[in-house]
């Protein structure tokens, strides 16, 4: 997605409390945070750090120290990436920190493709 064709999300919506049974939603929001944890495991941008992966509503948001101290001076908790599902789709999101809002980076019906780009990052566009 182009720069100029990114639009503002949603604000994320509230923690959700997760159903639990065979086969339910839980489950399946259980697997793709582990895929996601994973993921982070192996990006490239401060690996000496170690992000939490929140369960959201429809998706999952990252969240993580801010050692560059660019967002925090005091290093605090920032958002990095919030991840929606929105089926068959995956959008990802980038939090602005000066405008205190998420903007849509890419979406893909793929979410490792999506883990890609959090993880490789070159621009900086999620760990400022």
């Amino acid at each position: 997605m182009s720069p100029a064709s990114r639009t503002q999300a949603p604000p994320v919506p509230p923690t959700a409390a997760a159903s639990s049974g065979r086969g339910s939603p839980a489950r399946v929001f259980d697997m793709d945070r582990r895929r996601i944890e994973r993921a982070l495991r192996e990006r490239v941008r401060y690996r000496y750090v170690r992000p939490r992966v929140m369960r959201e509503v429809d998706g999952w948001r990252i969240v993580s120290p801010c050692c560059s101290r660019n967002i925090d001076s005091q290093g605090g908790v920032i958002d990095i990436a919030w991840l929606h599902n929105d089926p068959p789709i995956w959008r990802l999101y980038a939090r602005d920190h000066e405008r205190a809002i998420w903007v849509e980076h890419e979406q893909s019906e793929q979410l490792a493709a999506l883990l890609d780009i959090v993880c490789l990052d070159p621009q900086r566009v999620f760990w400022p």
